[in-house]
């Protein structure tokens, strides 16, 4: 029963534990102004060429009719297509994390641009928890331990550690954001929460070193009763937790593409150096696409779908994996097409409640009554089967953009190279 109840404090469930400044030069194409101080702003590289792509245009919630941002390399896909984030405000360049918090919290459209290494370590001081060795190996010889964040550890011995207090918190993110990186834009100690919100664009940054030693010492990415909301381009590493996090509240019109969850850790869970915690989706009427996205050297939850969630996975690459993919309870249903599994031994755990759509070759014409075309068969190498053909939960695809699927061997090798913050 203790171990039982670990695991799902872990996992989130605390009621089942018990039984900035402005663009000051013009700059040429394919290059933004980022501005140093009031006598220097330099033009860096930022933008790719502009697509040919009519832009969206849709309401915002000040009501205003805009476009999204130039410095947006793209345009959203999938669940998320028309998401503007912060429109045609004009584009910011904090360079402090002070000024940067400032905007990301602000009740204004925002358009952010950030450029190299924001350093949150530190800056908001340490905090002193209970915690717990709850796995076989402890932070000294390569695990993790349990934050007691929940009363999840019982009656267990406690001890008394200290986590950096900025990590353990993202910046909670306002509406009608637009938030762009260049350079190797990264965060280091601080990820990102996205609570009640709407119409958010995040691309082309990396979040790391959240309290990596303790379970619940951060999360990545954060989101509760959101909508409208494009992640593209991020790199995801060393965390205390989740590289995503989905809340019991529904997420309507999610898309995550092109994005790298780099399992590599010097603390897990598992004790191997990969990263048990990946994707929990436990929200309530969850729909989240999820593109050309690149999972690796994880251990488990990846994704843990659960809750009541539609999980569309397209074109994506998961590989390196010492234990599972996929886990998780009842769920609407999840769709993987033109995906690549490559050594991962078990694709998803044995007794799965959710249903399941895997592509197979003998089923993918069914896709075609749902998503208007037939679905692409993905590709295993080294790895488990993963053999379902449920088309129950299919027909929540309805009235929802469905992205493109390109051949699972068109992919295989581009996807791993191109996922995260490489524009």
């Amino acid at each position: 029963m203790v171990a039982k109840a670990l695991i799902l404090a872990a996992m989130g469930y605390a009621a089942l534990a018990t039984p900035v400044l402005e663009d000051r030069a013009t700059c040429a194409a394919l290059y933004v102004c980022v501005y140093s101080n009031e006598w220097y702003s330099q033009c860096l590289a930022g933008t790719a060429t502009p697509t040919t792509t009519k832009a969206t245009t849709t309401t915002s919630k000040a009501g205003t009719t805009t476009s999204k941002s130039s410095v947006v390399n793209g345009s959203p896909m999938g669940f998320a297509s028309g998401v503007i984030g912060g429109g045609n405000a004009a584009p910011v360049y904090p360079s402090t994390v002070a000024q940067l918090k400032s905007y990301l919290t602000s009740s204004s459209p925002q358009v952010i641009v950030i450029s190299g290494p924001f350093n949150f370590a530190g800056t908001e001081g340490t905090s002193t928890f209970k915690a717990y060795n709850a796995y076989s190996c402890t932070p000294a010889n390569g695990g993790q331990m349990l934050l007691n964040t929940l009363g999840g550890c019982g009656s267990q011995t406690l001890s008394d550690v200290i986590i950096d207090t900025a990590a353990y918190q993202g910046i909670a993110v306002k509406f009608d954001k637009t938030f762009v990186g260049i350079n190797k834009a990264t965060l280091n100690g601080k990820g990102l929460r996205l609570v009640g919100v709407s119409n958010i664009i995040i691309q082309n940054i990396a979040i790391t070193n959240l309290n990596p030693k303790y379970v619940w010492g951060g999360d990545a990415i954060v989101l509760s009763d959101t909508s409208k909301v494009w992640i593209a381009h991020v790199t995801t590493s060393s965390l205390g937790r989740q590289h995503y996090s989905f809340g019991q509240a529904a997420n309507k019109l999610i898309t995550i593409s092109n994005s790298f969850i780099n399992g590599v850790t010097s603390y897990s869970a598992t004790c191997d150096k990969h990263s048990y915690w990946g994707l929990e989706l436990v929200g309530s009427g969850d729909q989240i696409t999820f593109y050309k996205n690149y999972v690796y050297y994880k251990s488990g939850r990846s994704p843990a779908l659960s809750g009541n969630t539609l999980f569309h996975a397209v074109n994506s690459v998961w590989s390196s994996n010492s234990g599972h993919a996929i886990e998780g309870g009842t769920t609407v249903g999840g769709l993987f097409e033109g995906c690549v599994f490559t050594s991962v031994p078990t694709v998803v755990v044995s007794g799965y409640a959710g249903q399941w759509f895997s592509s197979e070759s003998a089923y993918v014409s069914q896709c075609a009554s749902y998503l208007g075309r037939s679905c692409q068969t993905n590709i295993y190498s080294s790895s488990g089967s993963f053999s379902y053909h449920n088309t129950g939960f299919m027909s929540a695809f309805s009235g929802l953009s469905i992205v493109a699927a390109a051949s699972a061997s068109s992919i295989q090798n581009t996807v791993p190279t191109s996922a995260g913050n490489t524009l």
